[in-house]
């Protein structure tokens, strides 16, 4: 007997158009065509100028030669231009590569080669590295130049804007003038596929080359649908300050999810306690993301700064897990922060810690408790779980038992570029493998006690570094703190504690050992405490295999 509902109904243009972030850009600036875009010092852009100049920009790519699976790669911090790649690269069929602009000359040329760029747009501020970097590639994109000199004479930074000048134009022509040569009414179209690539985004690899992780239309666009329905209650029309990178993980997805929801951004080129009070008072922001260090920074700043603040501001922080002490900060300033989690190869965020009404009851300490956990998956996330990775049956909910985390569903990459194996690996037995250890709660809550190689295994027992970490940051004096293994002969590892103090306090050794001692088992206290600047990627994640090797120095 034949299936009538699939043999005689197909699709069709008026029944089927493949999902893409892009769609949200046309819509908003179809509703709200006059009401701010952009932001960015002076600068006003509404969302129909947005929409014009995103399609000027993908004419003048187009016409160019780019299309279908080029990819065009971006060197740039949190302004304009950068959120406009993120709709007008994609509009013709091409990939954005938006690059790290705290990487070196000689990782910026392996992403270049590895990933084929044909046209690298590139802000003058990273001039110096980009210079060095196209000539170790194999072969040379165009290069379009970014000038955002304007952004220092509206803030009156005469130094800035003489350091910035002072670096070289690389390219053919800059940026606006490259607009001009593109047609505003572009016809572009969505994509074939819905599950053709969107952005290639390169891992934080500790060893060796990163990864290039591909991502599709169709995750970006259930990412960006996901970020809004995981942020409980996102006001509509919302102001967001762009502290996260935008070449990190694509912002989270998030230049989409401004589109989606036809809200403000407010650009940011780097972040500056005082500057981000500045504009979260200024334009009455609603919304940022951020990692732990960026919390930290503001829950230290003089409170001074935040004077005036008197709106409330939603916070989504995202890291393995923020401290306790971090989660209790950010309630003291009256910000309220969401807990999430994900990697790169799940479009950053795809794990969230929904907040339960009940919990209001508690004390402040078991909120932060709570709140400090990853969670459960995305709505648009099919599924994630804790489980033995060996076996892949999930562990029990019991809170100790330890697992790997995996996920699965539509907000998951295609793969790595051009390394199948790396792509068979991660995807072993039909799951994502994160590489992050977790426990699983009776509540269905997960939450991570560390990265796999993170571990540490004293006499037989295995130490949580960020549960030691989490001691740490209680203690007044501590601005941030992470642990290691270091070796030991009659233990095997022992932890090691690197402290950044808080400006104008101090503290010993024996004093954290002592404060540790009293909170936590004696075979999880630091046998050794290091004191001074701890070593951070630019999107704030501590390098522990920097901390690693300086533990190594010390036997």
């Amino acid at each position: 007997m034949p299936n009538w509902y699939n043999t005689d109904l197909e699709k069709n243009a008026a029944n089927y158009t493949p999902l893409s972030p892009l769609s949200f850009l046309r819509w908003t600036a179809t509703v709200y065509p006059q009401r701010v875009a952009l932001i960015h010092g002076e600068r006003r852009l509404t969302w129909a100028q947005t929409y014009e100049r995103c399609r000027r920009f993908a004419s003048a790519l187009a016409k160019r030669g780019i299309g279908e699976g080029d990819t065009v790669a971006i060197m740039c911090s949190n302004i304009i231009a950068m959120y406009e790649a993120h709709f007008g690269i994609p509009m013709t069929g091409a990939v954005i590569n938006a690059l790290n602009t705290r990487l070196d000359a000689e990782a910026i040329a392996f992403q270049l080669n590895h990933g084929e760029a044909k046209v690298l747009l590139t802000e003058r501020e990273f001039a110096p590295v980009i210079e060095k970097a196209l000539t170790l590639a194999d072969k040379k994109p165009l290069v379009i130049d970014i000038d955002d000199a304007q952004y220092f004479r509206d803030t009156g930074d005469a130094d800035g804007e003489q350091k910035y000048a002072a670096n070289k134009l690389l390219g053919v022509m800059e940026y606006e003038v490259f607009l001009e040569q593109g047609d505003a009414n572009f016809p572009f179209r969505l994509p074939g596929d819905e599950w053709d690539a969107i952005a290639l985004g390169y891992t934080s690899g500790t060893t060796g080359n990163p990864k290039g992780v591909v991502t599709h239309h169709r995750g970006a666009y259930l990412s960006a649908v996901g970020n809004v329905m995981a942020w409980q209650g996102m006001s509509p029309l919302p102001v967001y300050l762009w502290t996260l990178p935008m070449f990190h993980c694509n912002g989270w997805t998030f230049p989409w999810v401004m589109a989606a929801v036809s809200g403000t951004n407010v650009c940011l080129r780097k972040v500056d306690a005082k500057l981000i009070f500045e504009l979260i008072r200024k334009h009455k922001v609603t919304h940022y993301c951020g990692a732990p260090i960026v919390q930290a920074t503001l829950i230290n700043a003089p409170a001074e700064w935040r004077k005036g603040i008197d709106h409330k501001v939603n916070v989504f922080v995202a890291g393995a897990a923020p401290p306790v002490a971090v989660i209790e900060g950010m309630e003291r300033m009256g910000f309220h922060l969401m807990h999430v989690y994900g990697l790169t190869e799940v479009y950053g965020p795809a794990a969230v810690c929904p907040q339960h009404p009940e919990w209001d009851q508690l004390s402040l300490e078991e909120r932060a408790q709570m709140n400090g956990r990853q969670g459960k998956p995305y709505q648009l996330q099919e599924d994630m779980m804790v489980a033995d990775p060996a076996t892949m049956q999930p562990v029990p909910m019991d809170g100790e038992t330890m697992g790997e985390i995996f996920f699965r569903g539509n907000m998951t990459m295609k793969g790595y570029l051009k390394n199948k194996k790396a792509t068979a690996d991660a995807f072993a037995g039909g799951w994502f493998h994160s590489g992050d250890l977790a426990v699983c709660y009776p509540d269905g809550y997960a939450k991570i006690k560390d990265r796999s190689k993170d571990i540490i295994i004293s006499g037989g027992e295995n130490i949580s570094s960020l549960e030691v970490e989490d001691v740490l940051h209680r203690h007044p004096a501590v601005m941030l703190a992470a642990v290691v293994a270091r070796h030991d002969e009659k233990w095997g590892e022992t932890p090691c504690a690197f402290v950044e103090l808080k400006e104008g306090t101090q503290a010993t050794e024996a004093e954290m050992i002592e404060f540790c001692r009293s909170r936590l088992a004696r075979f999880k206290v630091p046998k050794t405490v290091v004191f001074g600047p701890i070593p951070k990627t630019s999107t704030g994640k501590i390098q522990k295999f920097v901390l690693r090797e300086q533990a190594k120095q010390l036997e």
